[in-house]
């Protein structure tokens, strides 16, 4: 059987939280009553003209610094045809062979080294209204008994980033798409949250055999709203297409659906050639020429980005890349990791603390006081476990101190505990004959029945040479 490689590009649509929208004034905000944040330009009321915003412009050309893309000189808008219902006008302001930004390079940190994922441009234009498909099996166009047009959405500042097809897996695909979204967050540009369409990719999938230099057939993956969902819909189109071309047929290009209780792909409709959008320059709109001060500012206010903090943690810290990828994850995390580790905490003990036991609290990072966390968790071999856990459930009330949680000891006397030992073990005489057998991973559950009779409050050390002293 042939060695098969995913060769995956990715579009990307990112909603700017600008004050208004992108050419006119009324506020950008369509999380309230539908239709009430309009105004007669995104609306496409006849005599009213668009005025470009200059925050959404500036974000755009942050965004492409950050990217590492080559800023234009000179661009355009143009005007990009299609007769949806949620576009008012009959076109949407986009840009087209004149961007913002272009051939840039982004690089993705991974356990195995730096990937760099070509991006071919990022540009600006409006969002569409909101279609919302009402009736129906399925509450899609097809079957649907009516249709509402939402047009709060309409007008709002989008940017449209567009990949390379340089990404060869779907782990990579979603790890890429994740550090993308942090990026943007850490820049201030949008929340990029994906179940509020604030963030929506796309995904080109194709295949080929290791060896081929060309590019075969592709399809287009759409209506997928999750990390995790992208990733598996990447996966089952890369199946199907490997099982398509083995079986002797040929691969055609279409636009797919992902069904996620299936995990499936289902077509939605034959793509024979390019839409023809008949682009042509906006007329109401002069060129973008950016200043090469505004440039230099823009550059001077990017922040230490996401990826090159996960190799920096890495290499200050001597954390594995999973570590420094997870605390990346939050700024507010990596601020408060750093924090700590500097308080004089172990680096690896601080960084399993925050990962596991401090994320499951749901406490706000960045309201936590670090120096008294820092003493909690480097006393943490010497408190109760459950007195443990409940100073990380508190730590982000503003009067947390760790004195209070530190006057309990552990229970450290091997003659006291013995007796708890000895009854655990009779108790269970088939987990003894098959740790004895060889299953030594049987150790862990002895322990969790002691620290659940002490309700944690044993020392895990003394637990541990007692268990091992009696087990043999």
């Amino acid at each position: 059987m042939a060695e098969w490689e995913p060769v995956v590009g990715l579009e990307i649509h990112v909603q700017l939280k600008t004050r208004t929208k992108m050419f006119c004034r009324c506020a950008n905000s369509f999380a309230t009553e539908p239709n009430t944040q309009t105004y007669p330009v995104c609306l496409a009321f006849p005599g009213t003209l668009p005025t470009p915003n200059e925050t959404a412009v500036e974000w755009t050309l942050k965004l492409g610094l950050a990217l590492g893309c080559e800023i234009a000189a000179r661009a355009l808008f143009h005007r990009k045809h299609y007769p949806y219902p949620d576009l008012p006008k009959g076109y949407q302001i986009s840009q087209y062979d004149e961007p913002l930004c272009l051939d840039g390079r982004f690089t993705l940190p991974g356990p195995d080294g730096d990937s760099e994922v070509g991006i071919v441009r990022a540009h600006l234009e409006e969002d569409a209204a909101k279609t919302i498909h009402v009736g129906g099996a399925t509450g899609r166009i097809v079957g649907a008994a009516h249709s509402n047009i939402d047009f709060n959405r309409g007008g709002t500042p989008l940017v449209e980033i567009v990949t390379r097809p340089d990404i060869r897996s779907a782990d990579q695909a979603k790890r890429f798409l994740q550090l993308l979204r942090q990026t943007i967050v850490e820049l201030g540009l949008s929340d990029a949250e994906m179940e509020k369409g604030q963030l929506r990719a796309d995904a080109n999938v194709s295949v080929r055999e290791a060896g081929e230099t060309v590019y075969r057939t592709r399809t287009e993956l759409k209506n997928m709203n999750s990390f995790n969902h992208i990733a598996r819909g990447i996966d089952a189109e890369v199946r199907r297409q490997i099982a398509t071309w083995e079986a002797g047929g040929e691969v055609v290009q279409e636009t797919l659906d992902y069904e996620v209780k299936s995990d499936t792909v289902t077509p939605r409709r034959r793509k024979e050639e390019a839409d023809d959008y008949r682009y042509f320059p906006e007329p109401d709109l002069v060129p973008l020429e950016p200043a090469a001060e505004l440039l230099e500012r823009l550059k001077a206010e990017l922040p230490e980005l996401p990826g090159a903090r996960i190799r920096r943690f890495e290499r200050e810290y001597a954390l594995p890349f999973y570590d420094a990828e997870v605390l990346n994850g939050s700024a507010a995390l990596a601020a408060l990791y750093e924090r700590v580790a500097l308080d004089g905490v172990d680096a690896k003990a601080a960084s399993n603390v925050l990962m596991n036991d401090f994320v499951a609290t749901g406490v706000d990072p960045a309201v936590v006081n670090a120096q008294e966390l820092a003493k909690v968790i480097g006393a943490r071999a010497t408190i109760p476990r459950a007195t443990f856990a409940k100073a990380l459930a508190e730590s982000g009330d503003p009067e947390f101190k760790a004195d209070a949680y530190l006057g309990e000891a552990l229970v450290a006397d091997a003659s006291e505990l013995e007796p708890l030992v000895d009854r655990i073990l009779a108790d269970n005489p088939g987990q003894v004959a098959a740790y004895k057998g060889g299953k030594e991973g049987l150790l862990g559950y002895f322990v969790g029945q002691v620290m659940k009779e002490t309700e944690g409050k044993a020392d895990p050390k003394v637990v541990n040479d007692l268990l091992r002293e009696k087990l043999g």
